[in-house]
């Protein structure tokens, strides 16, 4: 029998709505918060156990709340997917055809490339490709500008990749339509677009697992083939 949800649990829920997504700090310091407001027991390492329960009540809403990792620095992230439509069509009602399609060519540029990320040049060139309409560069720059607002991209220099949420809400969504050509982390078995490959036997890991692995090995071999992992450690 699923445990009883308190008002702390509804707090956190509410919250976690109007973010869309958290990060684990921050999950943690909303959790003891609510539980302190609502004079609920609080435990701290307890996180998981108290969004578990949410889920169990969400679970006839077709929502969850998922937990993923940040490919760039590896910290958890918390956020509410929607189960019951199929991540793009649920961008639907936020986007015109031609802003989706856009996303949909840009999505297809991290993922097809070496280090999963796309330039703005790259992405900006798309707009002559655009079945649905045309756009014009100057709108394109605004749109992207909206897909990292709403979070379901990053930017850095100039520079676009897949922004946590993006990747908890639509891990399967990318797992079954660009199978092959994405991979999971060797590591921690998440979806990888940000990532290090294996030369020898093509295996992936993240950034931040990479770090992780190799800290105590003074040689870094593969975890899968043994051999010498010949790319750079990032620091």
């Amino acid at each position: 029998m699923a445990a009883q949800m308190t008002d702390a649990h509804r707090r956190f829920l509410q919250v976690l709505m109007s973010h869309g997504i958290m990060e684990g700090s921050e999950a943690r310091k909303l959790h003891r918060r609510c539980c302190e407001i609502h004079k609920v027991y609080y435990a701290h390492d307890k996180l998981d156990d108290f969004v578990s329960t949410i889920n169990s009540h969400l679970q006839p809403l077709f929502m969850q709340i998922r937990k993923g990792m940040s490919e760039g620095d590896g910290r958890a992230h918390y956020a509410l997917v929607n189960l019951a439509e199929t991540e793009i069509t649920k961008m639907a009602s936020d986007y015109t055809e031609n802003e989706l399609e856009l996303f949909r060519k840009t999505m297809d540029l991290i993922i097809s490339s070496e280090n999963g990320f796309a330039s703005s040049t790259d992405i900006l060139n798309l707009t002559d490709q655009l079945k649905t309409k045309k756009m014009k560069k100057k709108e394109a720059e605004q749109v992207l500008k909206v897909f990292v607002e709403d979070k379901w991209l990053s930017e850095k220099n100039g520079e676009y990749t897949l922004h946590t949420r993006c990747i908890i809400e639509m891990e399967q969504y990318i797992l079954s339509n660009y199978q092959d050509v994405v991979r999971k982390c060797n590591i921690c078995h998440s979806l990888a677009i940000q990532s290090q490959v294996c030369e020898s036997c093509g295996i992936g890991m993240h950034l931040p697992c990479v770090r992780k692995y190799f800290r105590a090995q003074t040689e870094p071999r593969c975890p899968q083939c043994n051999d010498f992992w010949s790319c750079d450690i990032p620091g």
